[in-house]
């Protein structure tokens, strides 16, 4: 008798075998696999989902899917899932659509069914308009299955892409992530990792000693540290799997669904028309004198609350999210307190990809600017800081959020102009009474301009003392740049909090439309 001839089985014989082949699929491979991955110190991706999303809101898709290869063994092996939990669930209470690879089945690695599983909820994320969250531990392309493992990574490559701008897109790195799988996270807007456990590289540490001669290890060669302080390739870098995706939670619920929301509105207990006169005692009267931009945000946020971005990257630049009177901002601000708060090469880099993420995401930006210019030397020249400049440059200009500057204390040549001046469009330009806005520093100037007069004096450093004392009289007091409309308005550092809300508010129905075109070309 075959198959079609056999009597069908009744509803409950069907209901429970249903209920059997669920459970193998929830309870993956045997607890041993489960016991090695917990001795690694790493969760299952199971776990990792139950900590990501709000409790019991986890809807699975595609838990039953198996691959169809055969050869080299591949047939006698076909669990559920084939090694990727793919869904969408609820962080605090909103939707989010989320895949994990379970590096218990096949070590995590991508086969033709794997992608596609990968690829359906991808497709879903970006019609649903809700973010993205990957949590990545993998062992690259299933060898075994040739090139059609490595098609699968061009979906994934193409949907990143698609979405970006669309859709915010996390990636959580909770294990190895190395080859071409690398450029799915780098693909997206922000990248989580976790010490000891996470690594990213392109070829590892076996392939570059053969090639080179090197010796490095793994986390030496793509750890978490060397991502988040190094390459910059990694936003964050946690020492557990549950602080990092609790950090994952609290960003998504700082940012909006998709491009054609706003970020979500959390009305709380600090009045909006706090005075903030305590930035007279964060930050010091004498423009050479070094402080922490990050006190000045905190006393601007609602609450002392904001979320830095990169924050071990390029640290002369600080990008960070923040609440004002409820509403998320993008603060973009230079750090005194490293390199003096320059621009160079790669807090250019830094600060565009936030502002251009702001931007997408109708997140409005704060420009808090205190830089003395551009990084001289050879190394930034020949690596390009004027390319690397321009993508800053271009960013801004490009953005269509509201925007407000403020120049706290100096603010010097190209750097004040990229640094959102009224010139390139910010919405409001303000500036305190401490504001210095000028091509270069006084004595600088004072050299180039009166070289002559300070050569041929009987007292050459009283003659220069004198030219910079004039210099800064005649084109560096704090009202030079208001008088000529370059500065909206020169206001009490007590009110800055007050004021920001104030504008913003002003901006919330801002429209911007940009010239028809296909799209820009940024100096990448």
């Amino acid at each position: 008798m075959t198959i079609s001839d056999a009597p069908p089985l009744p509803a409950l014989d069907r209901t429970a075998e249903l209920a059997g082949i669920k459970a193998t699929a929830l309870a993956g491979p045997d607890e041993r696999a489960t016991q090695r991955q917990h001795d690694k110190g790493k969760l299952t991706a199971r776990e990792r989902i139950e900590r990501l999303l709000d409790p019991d809101s986890f809807h699975e898709i595609e838990a039953l899917r198996r691959h169809r290869a055969t050869g080299l063994g591949l047939e006698d092996k076909r669990p559920y899932t084939d090694g990727v939990v793919t869904g969408w669930g609820t962080v605090e209470g909103r939707t989010v659509f989320v895949y994990a690879h379970d590096f218990r089945i096949f070590g995590g690695a991508l086969g033709e069914a794997h992608a596609e599983k990968i690829h359906k909820v991808m497709d879903l994320a970006e019609s649903a308009g809700a973010p993205l969250v990957s949590l990545n531990d993998g062992a690259g392309a299933r060898i075994q299955e040739g090139v059609s493992a490595l098609a699968g990574y061009g979906g994934i490559f193409q949907r990143n892409t698609r979405a970006s701008g669309v859709i915010p897109q996390i990636s959580v790195i909770v294990g190895p992530c190395a080859g071409g799988a690398a450029y799915s996270p780098a693909l997206t807007d922000f990248v989580f990792m976790v010490r000891g456990t996470s690594q990213m590289f392109i070829t590892g540490p076996d392939v570059v000693r053969a090639v080179t001669g090197e010796e490095i290890s793994h986390n030496g060669l793509g750890g978490a540290d060397v991502h988040a302080a190094v390459s910059g390739v990694a936003a964050f870098a946690y020492d557990d799997e549950d602080s990092c995706l609790q950090d994952v939670r609290h960003l998504l619920s700082l940012l909006p669904a998709n491009n054609r929301e706003t970020a979500p509105h959390e009305p709380g207990e600090d009045p909006a028309d706090r005075r903030t006169d305590a930035l007279t005692r964060i930050v010091p009267a004498n423009p050479q004198q070094a402080y922490d931009i990050r006190k000045v945000v905190e006393e601007i946020a609602d609450d002392g609350e904001y979320f830095e971005i990169q924050p071990a990257w390029a640290a002369n630049v600080v990008c960070a999210l923040a609440r004002l009177d409820g509403h998320v901002t993008g603060f973009v601000a230079n750090q005194p307190a490293h390199l003096a708060g320059v621009l160079d090469i790669h807090a250019s880099e830094k600060a565009a990809r936030f502002v251009q993420f702001c931007d997408a995401f109708n997140i409005p930006l704060v420009t808090l600017v205190d830089v003395p210019g551009f990084l001289p030397g050879v190394d930034q020249e020949h690596g390009g800081i004027i390319r690397h400049g321009a993508k800053l440059l271009y960013a801004y200009c490009n953005a269509t959020v509201p925007r407000i500057s403020l120049v706290l204390r100096k603010a010097y040549g190209g750097a004040y102009i990229v640094m959102d001046s009224r010139s390139i469009g910010a919405d409001l330009a303000l500036a305190w009474p401490s504001n210095e806005i000028a091509v270069m520093g006084a004595e600088g100037a004072a050299n180039v301009i009166f070289r002559r007069e300070i050569a041929a004096a009987a007292d050459p450093d009283q003659m220069r003392a004198q030219k910079i004392k004039e210099y800064q009289a005649e084109l560096m007091h704090p009202y030079y740049a208001a008088e000529r409309g370059l500065v909206d308005d020169v206001i009490d550092p007590g009110e800055t909090r007050t004021t920001l809300v104030a504008a913003l508010a002003m901006l919330r129905t801002k429209y911007a439309g940009l010239p028809s075109r296909k799209h820009g070309n940024p100096p990448v």
